[in-house]
């Protein structure tokens, strides 16, 4: 399901006993951006050039993926959250 290359961060656990846990978490929220708008990278001036568009859907699918890893358990903050992330890169969300 996803595209090869893409960064999934990893939180690894040693223990004393010499055994370990790992967890894979989700790819940021940028990476996430950047492949829904079908983009290399955000914008060099965010506040001025935008350089993509998403839609609330767009938003929502990332926001519902990534609510596990970000740092609130209501959808609404999460989908708050990415559209800043997107904002902070120049994609602007639009209603679809």
């Amino acid at each position: 399901n996803e595209t090869p290359g893409v960064i999934i961060p990893v939180v690894i656990s040693v223990y004393m006993d010499h055994t370990f846990d790992f967890v894979l978490k989700q790819p940021p929220a940028a990476e996430l951006i950047k492949m829904a708008a079908g983009i290399k990278s955000g914008s060099p001036e965010p506040n001025r050039v935008k350089v993509a568009k998403i839609s609330m859907e767009q938003v929502r699918r990332i926001a519902e993926r990534k609510l596990p890893d970000l740092n609130t358990y209501k959808l609404e903050s999460a989908i708050e959250i990415i559209k800043g992330t997107a904002r902070n890169m120049g994609v602007e969300v639009v209603e679809s």
